[in-house]
């Protein structure tokens, strides 16, 4: 008798299960499906979402898998669907638009077998010189055109390739930049100055490494010292002693004297207690060799209480 009721009660659940199946699958591919496609199509947006098929082999799933298949599938929906009926908590979370400066552990281990580039070039050792140079392009590039521009002459033709890349790349966006820059300048109005203090220190950061040819150098120095003395006609105050000194130093390379005693008079007379007035006066009197005024300046640079730097120092004891 009690094996009669259960083979009964199988029977009745299987059916209801059935039922059920048979529902899920009318509905799902004669209503939802249809709805939802011509929605989209509508919309013109692409049509994702579950077809006829798929509600199918659910229907078949749920046939041959009496109570585990609807429930495994009811199941699948909640949890599918539960994190959007939730609403999130946003207490924790915090927006900020400071910048996060993340510190990355040192590479110990490549770091260790790292060599200067100008000895791997003295060495000139294929393999080390090539590691070395595309090492030093992974770094600060700006900073080692002066050493790249010496990997030019290399022995190794690989390496000599990696250097012209990189110095005709690097080199053409400074001669870019600097149009864009000057080209500010020109439409700048009056008492504007953004473009020539952006201009000044970039530059500079190019020019000193004595990467371009003597009558290029030449030109981008005198592009320099012109947006100096637009900035000077605008507002001297602007000019710092940094940018007194790079741009006295950059015409003496290119050895414009006149025009870089100019400027260190302007530098002497703006900042008269600081220790560039004295050493670029020092390094034009020099260059000039003019005795008497170079050892007037190193005598007053000695009465001042100005503090001196080792360079200085060593200069003094060695002409003082």
């Amino acid at each position: 008798m009690s094996g009669m009721l259960s083979w009964r009660g199988f029977i009745v659940l299987w059916i209801l299960n059935l039922l059920t199946a048979v529902i899920y699958l009318a509905v799902g591919a004669l209503v939802i499906s249809p709805l939802r496609t011509r929605k989209e199509r509508k919309a013109g947006a692409e049509v994702c979402h579950d077809n006829r098929r798929t509600y199918l082999l659910r229907f078949l799933v749920m046939a041959l898998c009496p109570v585990v298949g609807p429930l495994f599938f009811l199941f699948s929906y909640i949890l599918f669907r539960m994190p959007l009926w939730m609403q999130p908590s946003l207490s924790d979370v915090v927006f900020s638009k400071e910048r996060v400066k993340t510190y990355l552990k040192a590479d110990e281990e490549r770091e260790r077998d790292m060599i200067p580039l100008e000895e791997a070039l003295f060495i000139n050792k294929s393999k080390d010189l090539r590691l070395v140079m595309m090492n030093t392009i992974r770094g600060d590039v700006h900073a080692a055109l002066g050493v790249i521009l010496l990997a030019l002459n290399s022995e190794d033709s690989e390496t000599a390739h990696y250097a012209a890349s990189v110095l005709s790349g690097e080199l053409d966006d400074f001669r870019t930049k600097v149009r864009q820059l000057r080209r500010s300048i020109a439409g700048e109005e009056d008492g504007e100055t953004g473009a020539e203090l952006e201009l000044l220190p970039y530059m500079d950061g190019f020019l000193k490494q004595r990467v371009f040819s003597e009558l290029e150098q030449k030109k981008m120095v005198g592009i320099m010292a012109g947006a100096a003395q637009s900035l000077f006609d605008k507002d001297p105050c602007q000019l710092t002693e940094a940018h007194y000194e790079s741009i006295c130093l950059r015409l003496l390379e290119t050895e414009n004297f006149a025009e870089s005693e100019t400027w260190c008079a302007r530098l002497s007379a703006q900042y008269s207690d600081s220790l560039p007035s004295y050493t670029c006066r020092l390094k034009l009197y020099f260059s000039t060799k003019n005795r008497e005024a170079f050892f007037d300046t190193m005598a007053a640079l000695k009465r001042s209480a100005v503090v001196i730097d080792n360079e200085t120092l060593e200069l003094i004891k060695v002409f003082g």
